[in-house]
């Protein structure tokens, strides 16, 4: 014969192959070929991947693969030309035994994208088994008496194939005695008969030896035969007698040990001895039937022995003889055809075969997740089975062939809400009452990275001291995000930007892993006061993702600038020299300071009696936390009325001098002054409007009594605050009516660097002050001369 491999055309001597090629696509991908039995190895069955609409460069690439239930390496693919051929032997009576379909299911197999297809492969009988009998030889015991037309049921032959392979035909051997009858039974095929068409005679032949040979429906043929060896027996003339030849029986399976299968009954028209009769099985009866039916040879019941199981055999052919007690003894043959009803006893089995798993959390609706398979071993209604899932949830059941389910994503998954689904699959037969089987799946569902850190809120305000050391610990970011593994894997940065003629970097820094943020350096509340930027938070997904969140930081303020004395504007330098302390204590002060506005105002009228020259020490001092304090030194000379006070240029260590003209009048002294208060406060009221503008500006001009360099030292290794200034000023008095003289001094708390003033003073450092007070330390008299 002719048939296709892989390497093309093989001739082949022998029987022609009739190959049935027709292949259709029916339901959801299925493609049905036949192939007969015994082909040989590369025999061509069809062009599957053309059938199934792959093309042939796509084979390898997405694993074409075939996968069959224990028929694995009977069929094979070549992946060259996408051609289905015979791989190994395929013997159909040892795959299918003598059922009359037989077919190879076979289950075809693509990856990206994951396919399954369905695919028959009908194996088709060829007439390779001849008929047997399961003896050589068969004996017939037969009286010479028996009337002609008596008949003699033979055991027939049978034939391991199936179809038109299988019907035999039966023929006896030439002879004069017997003739040969052909039983149709109810589905079971022909049964040879010898039908005694001549009166015997055992005295001119005691025996006859037939041969009776069986021929099946094959082409070509096939022959088998048995020999007929009959025993002529004499006296007895009446044989037992049934009163039907075959008895039919239908049973249920499972059915209990003893439970009447049939009643025999036979009858003898002889009397005495030669009625008596003896039921038994035939020799033609199996061991295996015996084993399960048991005879009563005396009243001819048969009853059951041993379990009875459809699933095993439903049917059962006993053949039985009854023979009378006569010499010689006559018997008689019958035939119990059996049927074994199906009952509901085999639940549904479920397979599970996982493919893709983990499932993406992205994965399309469609998803092949597992395929699933379900067989019944009953019968009919009781073998149906339908499947059903439970919990639905975002999966279905989408049925593909026969008992052949794929398990598929219905709808979209998110792995954020449920991680992993517990599904069962429970398959339920059509028996009443019915049986079900269930089978566990776990889905675990893979993480994508589709959610983003996440801060508690948009924006956070922080309070920080100022002074605080480099490298202090600030505030904690925390961020979470909902996917797992490196997808929630959170690190923190800076969204990098300037502040003034700095980056950002330069004050703050944020750790990547903890999320905590850091000060650089120390932060001065006089030069900023608010610090807000943005830390952003990324995981380690790809892509990656992430959002920011807005800190605030508020520096706090703290008391860490002392009260410093301004210069007072007009004031003019006068001469004098500086005595001692008055030897005599007690005396009231002529002068006094007001506690709010630095005002220096006399108590009382000056006179002679008061020392010409006087030393007033003014303490400033704010409300911070500890406070912080300056002083100033003023000198006062006492001039007569229409007396200048001579210039003087000397400045008096911790102290500030004052001193005014000694040719002027006490009345101008006092206009003087009121335009000073008047001028020290606009200055104020302007430095408060203009700070930021003035902090870095150059120092306001010298006062009349000539400068002291100021000294300001803005920060030490621990971060602690000094400062020190010194301003002279020189006022002077002369003679005349008594009046309120005043001074005042305006305090001010100056950027880094200081004006030249004037002042001579010193402070201390401490906490939280906007308001100071004045207060005299002690006072000298001072004269000008």
């Amino acid at each position: 014969m002719l048939v296709y491999t892989p390497s093309g055309l093989i001739a082949q001597h022998g029987l022609l192959l009739l190959l049935l090629l027709a292949a259709w696509k029916a339901g959801s991908g299925q493609v049905h070929y036949s192939v007969p039995e015994e082909a040989k190895h590369g025999t061509f069955v069809g062009r599957i991947a053309q059938d199934l609409g792959l093309e042939l460069a796509e084979l390898v690439p997405r694993l074409f693969r075939l996968a069959s239930k224990g028929h694995g390496d009977l069929l094979e693919v070549n992946l060259q030309n996408g051609i289905l051929f015979v791989n190994s032997r395929i013997d159909r009576e040892e795959l299918c035994g003598r059922s009359a379909e037989c077919s190879i299911h076979l289950e075809v197999i693509v990856d990206r994208p994951l396919q399954v297809f369905h695919v028959e492969v009908e194996v088709k009988d060829i007439n390779d088994n001849a008929p047997i009998f399961s003896v050589s030889e068969q004996k017939l015991s037969i009286p010479e008496s028996r009337l002609l037309d008596s008949r003699f049921p033979l055991e027939g032959a049978s034939d391991a194939d199936v179809g038109e392979n299988a019907v035999l035909t039966y023929r006896l051997s030439p002879n004069e005695f017997f003739i040969l009858d052909i039983i149709n039974k109810k589905d079971k095929g022909k049964f040879p008969v010898l039908v005694l068409g001549k009166m015997l005679d055992r005295e001119e032949n005691p025996q006859l030896q037939l041969l009776l040979t069986a021929t099946d429906g094959g082409k070509p043929e096939y022959t088998g035969s048995v020999t007929l060896l009959i025993l002529v027996l004499d006296a007895n003339d009446n044989a037992p007698i049934f009163d039907r030849s075959v008895y039919e029986v239908k049973m249920y399976e499972n059915s209990a040990n003893q439970t009447l299968v049939i009643w025999l009954n036979a009858s003898d028209a002889d009397e005495g001895i030669n009625k008596e009769m003896i039921y038994s099985f035939s020799a033609l009866v199996s061991p295996s039937i015996r084993r399960k039916f048991l005879m009563n040879e005396k009243t001819g019941e048969i009853r059951v022995n041993d379990a009875i199981d459809f699933e095993d055999s439903n049917t059962y052919e006993i053949h039985v003889d009854v023979t009378d007690r006569g010499n010689p003894p006559m018997v008689s043959h019958c035939t119990v055809l059996v049927e074994v009803l199906d009952e509901n006893d085999n639940p549904p089995e479920v397979v599970i075969t996982s493919l893709a798993l983990p499932v993406q959390e992205d994965a399309q609706v469609g998803t092949v997740i597992a395929l699933i398979s379900v067989t019944d071993h009953d019968s009919g209604a009781n073998g149906q089975v339908t499947c059903s899932l439970t919990p639905q949830g975002p999966f279905k059941l989408v049925s593909t062939f026969k008992n052949y389910y794929s398990l598929v994503l219905d709808s979209a998954l998110d792995r954020e809400s449920v991680a992993n689904y517990a599904l069962v699959v429970t398959a339920r037969d059509g028996g009443s009452p019915s049986l079900s089987a269930t089978a566990s799946v776990s889905v675990e569902v893979a993480d994508v990275n589709d959610n983003a850190p996440a801060f508690a809120q948009p924006e956070y305000t922080v309070f920080v001291k100022e002074n605080n050391p480099p490298g202090c610990h600030i505030f904690t970011v925390s961020a979470r995000d909902a996917d797992a593994q490196e997808n929630a894997l959170v690190s923190y940065s800076l969204v990098e930007r300037r502040v003034g003629e700095r980056a950002l970097s330069s004050y703050v820094s944020v750790h990547a892993e903890s999320g905590k943020v850091y000060a650089l350096q120390p932060l001065d509340h006089e030069e900023l006061e608010l610090l807000q930027f943005q830390v952003s938070a990324r995981d380690a997904g790809v892509p990656p993702l992430g959002s920011n969140v807005t800190l605030q930081v508020f520096v706090l303020d703290e008391n860490d600038n002392a009260p410093a004395l301004l210069p007072l504007p007009g004031a003019r330098g006068g001469g004098g020299a500086l005595s001692e302390p008055p030897a005599a204590g007690g005396a009231r002060s002529p002068f006094r300071v007001a506690l709010y506005t630095g005002e220096i105002s006399t108590t009382r009228a000056l006179d002679e009696a008061d020392a010409p020259r006087q030393r007033l020490l003014v303490l400033v001092k704010d409300h911070g936390e500890p406070a912080l304090t300056a002083t100033a030194t003023v000198l006062l000379s006492l001039v007569e009325s229409g007396q200048a006070p001579r210039p003087s240029s000397r400045v008096l260590a911790g102290g500030a001098g004052a001193g005014a003209g000694a040719g002027a009048a006490l009345v101008d002294v006092n206009v003087y002054l009121i335009v000073a208060i008047c001028a020290v406060s606009s200055l104020l009221v302007l430095t408060l409007l203009l700070s930021t503008a003035l902090r870095c500006s150059a120092p306001p001009s010298e006062g009349a009594c000539g400068p002291g360099k100021p000294t300001l030292v803005c920060s030490s290794a621990v971060g602690s605050w000094s400062y020190s200034q010194q301003r002279r000023q020189r006022v002077c008095s002369g003679e005349g009516p008594p009046k309120a003289d005043l001074m005042a001094f305006s305090p001010s708390l100056p950027p880094c660097p200081v004006p030249d003033v004037e002042m001579e003073g010193e402070s201390s450092g401490g906490d939280y002050s906007g308001k100071v007070g004045y207060y005299f330390f002690n006072f000298h008299m001072l004269i000008c001369e």
